[in-house]
C-alpha cells in the first residue's frame, strides 16, 4: 500500500455556500491530520466544518464545528487524525467569503 503525505484540499468558499473541500478518490483511503480555517477579514464571522460519509447529503450529525465563531484575521487549527474511506467528503460553509480552509494529510492507495 502506497502512502502519500500532501495537501488534500484547499478552498475559499463563496459566502453562505456549502463547499466540498476534499473528496477521497476511489480505491483510496485518507487520514486527515490537520484542518486549518482562516478568516482573512477585519470582520468576525462563523463557519461550519463537516465530513460526509460516502458523500451523503448534508446532515447535522456530520459537523465537527457548527456556526463556530472565527474572529477577524484569526486562524483556527483542528488536529484530528480522522480516517476517511473512498468517496468521503470534507465540506465547509462560511457566512462570509473571507474564509479559507486547508486540509492536510495522507492518502493510502
Amino acid at each position: 500500500m502506497a502512502s502519500t503525505y500532501k495537501v488534500l484540499g484547499q478552498s475559499n468558499p463563496g459566502a453562505a455556500s456549502l463547499t466540498d473541500v476534499y473528496t477521497v478518490p476511489g480505491a483510496t483511503s485518507a487520514i486527515i491530520s490537520t484542518i486549518v480555517v482562516s478568516n482573512r477579514s477585519v470582520v468576525s464571522t462563523t463557519f461550519r466544518l463537516g465530513i460526509a460519509v460516502a458523500g451523503a447529503a448534508t446532515d447535522l450529525k456530520q459537523y465537527l464545528a457548527y456556526d463556530a465563531p472565527i474572529d477577524s484575521n484569526e486562524t483556527i487549527t483542528f488536529t484530528i487524525g480522522a480516517t476517511l474511506a473512498a468517496t468521503d467528503v470534507v465540506r465547509i460553509y462560511a457566512v462570509l467569503a473571507t474564509v479559507s480552509v486547508n486540509v492536510f494529510g495522507e492518502e493510502l492507495t
